[in-house]
């Protein structure tokens, strides 16, 4: 856990010291208007991911954990609403529970059959389950009715930008191109995840994306960690480089769970949300030695 310590005594030294800087730079303000003078921490993690990950197929976010502060970033327009894929599970989850007093079904994922992405299917899957394999199956059921409207309040709640009112069922779910939401804020809309994580509904997604870690559509995060302890959460969605791919792996990852300090958002090109997260994976273990 030194490499953990490290990173928080860096972190908050260099929190305690920002101040206002009059020159362009790679670290904002939590809100982006007032620019600050990168800490020891972000000037070090800026640093190390671009010299180790100048792949410009890879964007990343990294921000504060307890501010939202963005300690980090390389991402063109982070503020331009994209489809962000299985990303907004959890929000479309939580709308659902706010309809059904957060009494969340189970479900026989069948694979191909009722629309999965796992051609063999999850089997049965809970909430738990379905965040940590990011199962479309489950969340086709579980939004099935689910509307805009419905959906829009608790969006605005957690800084997202609402859907339209014409995205309706699987696609509040990711499941589609239709909602479009800004990075920026979606990285931010996890925080506000854990600050509510003894909430109904929010207790189950976190429980998802630690299980995600361990064993689901996150395994390449923990795997890559010298001590594992994250939460993750992946998705795919359609490209939106000028360079067209078949499409683009997000990840979400959180370290660490238990006591969370920063959040790595990633985008890699051309690559599903499962891959993405190997890349997230070597990216915090970078800047965590």
């Amino acid at each position: 856990m030194v490499a953990i310590r490290n990173l928080a005594l860096l972190l908050v030294a260099g929190l305690l010291a920002a101040a206002p800087g009059r020159g362009r730079s790679e670290v904002f303000a939590a809100d982006r208007p007032t620019l600050l003078q990168p800490s020891l921490f972000a000037q070090a993690a800026a640093a190390t991911l671009k010299q180790k990950f100048s792949d410009r197929e890879v964007s990343f976010l990294l921000l504060d954990a307890s501010t939202g502060a963005v300690l980090a970033l390389r991402w063109d327009d982070p503020e331009k609403p994209i489809p962000l894929g299985s990303l907004v599970k959890p929000f479309a989850a939580l709308a659902y529970g706010e309809q059904h007093q957060f009494r969340y079904p189970t479900h026989t994922c069948r694979g191909t059959a009722t629309g999965c992405w796992l051609p063999r299917g999850h089997g049965p899957v809970n909430l738990d389950s379905a965040i940590a394999h990011s199962c479309n199956s489950y969340f086709r059921a579980l939004t099935a009715n689910l509307t805009a409207a419905e959906v829009s309040p608790l969006a605005v709640r957690f800084g997202l930008q609402p859907p339209s009112a014409r995205v309706y069922g699987p696609a509040l779910a990711g499941l589609g191109n239709e909602w479009l939401i800004s990075p920026v804020n979606m990285a931010r809309a996890y925080l506000e995840l854990l600050r509510r994580r003894d909430q109904p509904g929010a207790r189950q997604i976190l429980a998802g994306m630690a299980e995600s870690a361990r064993q689901g559509t996150g395994l390449e995060v923990d795997r890559a960690l010298p001590y594992p302890d994250a939460l993750v959460k992946t998705g795919t969605a359609a490209c939106t480089h000028r360079e067209h791919g078949p499409g683009d792996g997000f990840v979400v990852a959180i370290t660490p769970a238990e006591k969370p300090q920063i959040l790595l958002m990633v985008r890699v090109h051309g690559v599903a949300g499962a891959q993405a997260a190997r890349t997230a994976g070597k990216m915090l273990r970078e800047i965590q030695q």
